[in-house]
């Protein structure tokens, strides 16, 4: 029977790449000239600090939009809060990768009430779609890409 999986993964490198850039982008700008500001990746996070708050949202923009630009989906991006430590503020924000639990549930919820011919089963961070002809497949996928979960979903692992 044919089959695919719905996945939410991560490129790490492209997100390597991309923090990389928005460093290289904040040595060269005029309004970070002079101030002790960087970007840097800490184990499934990345870590951002600054003297001010303001100039923590500004790198937030070039953050994203370097993501943006190496093809990384920015709702990957779990913003945290902005702590203060002296005269410097930081924010993480964590990476996720993996379908949740409760996504999962609604995914295959949501392929249920659609009404085709195909089953939708859990196996641990991703969903495991089957059914007897190709066609229902693909409109499942066209369903979930219409559908917003609040995570970047990705189709793999299609078999005949």
């Amino acid at each position: 029977m044919p089959s695919f999986d719905v996945v939410s993964e991560l490129d790490l490198q492209e997100v390597r790449n991309a923090v990389d850039q928005a460093n290289r982008e904040l040595a060269t700008r005029y309004d970070f000239r002079g101030i002790d500001a960087a970007f840097e990746l800490v184990d499934r996070s990345i870590a951002m600090k600054a003297p001010e708050e303001f100039q923590l949202d500004q790198m937030d923009d070039i953050l994203r939009g370097k993501l943006v630009r190496r093809n990384v989906d920015v709702r990957c991006l779990d913003p945290g809060k902005t702590e203060a430590s002296g005269k410097e503020k930081r924010r993480r924000h964590g990476l996720k990768s993996g379908i949740d639990k409760d996504s999962a549930r609604e995914v295959v919820k949501h392929i249920k009430e659609s009404k085709l011919k195909v089953q939708a089963a859990i196996q641990g961070d991703k969903v495991r779609v089957t059914g007897k002809k190709r066609d229902d497949l693909q409109q499942v996928i066209a369903l979930l890409k219409g559908m917003d979960v609040g995570l970047p979903l990705q189709f793999d692992n299609f078999r005949d």
